[in-house]
């Protein structure tokens, strides 16, 4: 296919390059809609990035995704994370990645004669078949994930990340070693940037016209642990945060210098953002996320809604401002419009050119709403100032809580009259409340959900390594009584729209398991339990007035049901998961229903342990809308 595609653009590449513009997208880590001057920061100074606004532009609208790699997918291929199968964080040596016949951006202008180099945090996979290098780049350079998935190498027990070359590791980096990681990947983008201009011979008073580059430079700042450089360290009001994002304000600016020298600043776009909002739990290491509600992990706007600038002098207004929405998924489309290519009708992309909105031709988005994704889990949708949240939304600054007013749902929202999300308007407007829902509907059954009719498959190998030898060995957890006292303690505090952390949820892998509860509703469905997601778990729930007990392994859902009285009386739940995979389900003394699973729970889910919801990917079909009603108490998971 890419072969084609490179046949295809061949010819046009050559007479194209002289007028193509460069580009170039600054993917900051973790950086919070407050973190700069230009969204408002004060603590720290960012005076490139200042001028960058004065020049430019500031879109106030701009969606990424609660995590990592979701967006760094979203913003290469043009499709939110849940079109492409990627719906998390991938850890160092996971099988999966984006998949190698997904198309990059540098996939699409590589065949249009440009210069590509990835250059930073790429944490699309770290195999050899999802590397930068597979995916349309020429060259890459940085820490292939994020910075804090150190693991022990075996050469000298260190704890470290790799610094990748193109395919290869050039070095291990402990901790202390990260104080340089922007001073690295800033020399290497200007060297990039120069090799690009190094063949020509242009005369006196001529500009240039070498070959048209492509730069993502996915900054490894500012991700926990916090590392500035030691020129830097000590710079800001706002400790070592501080001091990292003014490294970054320099780096941009070394950029923005080669850019001037070159006399490449005419013909470049360049685009600064973010992707995701900051990691509120981290403290003064977790930035800002200004007036915005909520941070990374969450569907709130203080989690997705990143501080984003663009910037071409003679295209872009000066000091202009877009307050449309926008997002990571439009940047690729965006990037082959003005490279002169084709927006292809296939594969479906979900974002759209934004050139109307940065050359000031328009001031309406260019799709029809916006979708909160959380994993496959379709959390929320925005249409013009209206944001509908069709679930519990978690607090990103206490772990396992969730506010009072986050549990009703539905909730609509007029972000342009309260942005930060606190007056619940659903009452007032049922017909938008409808819309809204309509729209979520159609998009969760498209590529949503367990079932997704538009869901294109991950990629995936087969006996998955680290990129270094490590003597890290895998940690294996089964129930002891300290175990099963902690949790059950944790469990009790749990009230219906809370939810317990991965790393703290009942330990089941493996492990023949009974869960027992009391319930008292009225409702005919509902998500009472949740823990999993859909590659295993488990979850007990309503459906049209069935007690239903689930076990998840892949794509096979094994489930034994029994009625469920609608008196409005508290019931005593029995769950069973037998060692040879039996599943039994009793309600009060009634006689135990049974159904035969294929086995055991083999890997411990790494969703939440969720009360009354499920915030992730579903574990099972549910059937349930709205808010659960009722009781749910004495909960408890313990090993048989």
């Amino acid at each position: 296919m890419r072969l084609l595609l490179c046949l295809f653009a061949l010819t046009s590449s050559f007479c194209a390059a002289a007028s193509q513009p460069n580009i170039i997208i600054h993917f900051i880590d973790d950086l919070g809609y407050g973190d700069i001057g230009p969204f408002g920061a004060v603590k720290q100074k960012t005076p490139h990035l200042d001028r960058m606004a004065r020049e430019g532009m500031k879109l106030t609208s701009f969606y990424a995704a609660p995590v990592c790699s979701v967006s760094r997918a979203q913003i290469m291929t043009g499709c939110y994370g849940a079109r492409v199968s990627v719906p998390g964080v991938y850890p160092p040596g996971a099988k999966n990645g984006l998949h190698p016949q997904e198309h990059t951006i540098a996939d699409r202008l590589k065949p249009l004669g440009y210069a590509t180099q990835c250059i930073g945090k790429w944490h699309l996979g770290d195999q050899p078949a999802f590397l930068p290098t597979k995916q349309g780049f020429d060259h890459y350079l940085g820490i292939p994930y994020s910075n804090d998935m150190l693991k022990t190498a075996s050469v000298d027990g260190r704890r470290v990340v790799p610094l990748v070359r193109d395919d290869q590791v050039e070095r291990l980096l402990d901790e202390a070693d990260q104080d340089r990681i922007e001073e690295i990947y800033t020399d290497e983008a200007v060297k990039f940037i120069r090799s690009t201009q190094a063949t020509k011979n242009p005369e006196p008073g001529t500009k240039n016209t070498a070959q048209p580059f492509f730069l993502y430079f996915p900054h490894t700042a500012v991700h926990t642990p916090i590392h500035p450089g030691k020129a830097f360290q000590g710079s800001s009001q706002n400790g070592r945060f501080g001091d990292w994002v003014q490294e970054v304000d320099a780096s941009v600016g070394r950029v923005f210098d080669t850019l001037r020298e070159l006399q490449l600043d005419t013909n470049t776009l360049v685009i600064f953002t973010s992707d995701n909002g900051p990691w509120l739990i981290k403290g003064p290491d977790g930035g800002s996320a200004g007036p915005l509600r909520g941070g990374k992990g969450t569907t709130w706007e203080g989690g997705v809604r990143v501080p984003t600038l663009a910037w071409w002098p003679g295209k872009i207004a000066p000091g202009s401002v877009c307050d449309a929405v926008a997002g990571t998924i439009d940047v690729h489309p965006t990037c082959l419009k003005i490279a002169g290519a084709e927006v292809p009708a296939q594969p479906v992309l979900d974002g759209r050119d934004l050139s109307p909105l940065l050359f000031g031709q328009s001031k309406d988005s260019p799709r029809e709403a916006h979708y909160y994704f959380s994993s496959y889990n379709l959390q929320a949708v925005r249409q013009g100032p209206w944001k509908l949240a069709l679930m519990t939304q978690g607090n990103a600054r206490a772990k396992g809580q969730t506010e009072d007013d986050a549990k009703t749902n539905p909730r609509l929202y007029n972000l342009d009259q309260e942005i930060d999300e606190r007056t619940n308007l659903a009452a007032q407007h049922p017909d938008i409340v409808a819309k809204l829902t309509a729209l979520a509907e159609k998009m969760t059954a498209e590529i949503g959900g367990n079932e997704p009719k538009s869901r294109r498959p991950p990629g995936e190998v087969e006996n998955p390594v680290t990129l270094y030898p490590t003597s890290d060995k895998p940690k294996e957890r089964r129930f002891s009584s300290a175990d099963t006292k902690a949790v059950t303690n944790r469990l009790s505090l749990l009230k219906p729209g809370d939810k317990l952390d991965a790393d703290k949820a009942p330990q089941i892998a493996n492990t023949p398991f009974t869960l027992t509860c009391e319930l008292t509703t009225a409702q005919r469905d509902a998500i009472l339990i949740a823990h999993g997601g859909a590659s295993t778990g488990y979850a007990l729930h309503l459906s049209g007035g069935k007690l239903m007990w689930a076990i998840r392994h892949g794509k096979t859902l094994t489930t034994a049901q029994t009625d469920y009285p609608a008196d409005n009386q508290p019931h005593r739940i029995t769950a069973i998961l037998g060692k040879k995979g039996q599943l039994t389900l009793q309600l009060d003394q009634n006689a135990p229903i049974t159904a035969t699973s294929p086995g055991l729970i083999r890997t411990q889910p790494k969703e939440d342990f969720c009360l009354a919801h499920d915030n992730k990917v579903p574990v099972a079909t549910y059937t349930a809308k709205g808010k659960f009603e009722g009781k749910i108490v004495n909960v408890k998971v313990t090993a048989n």
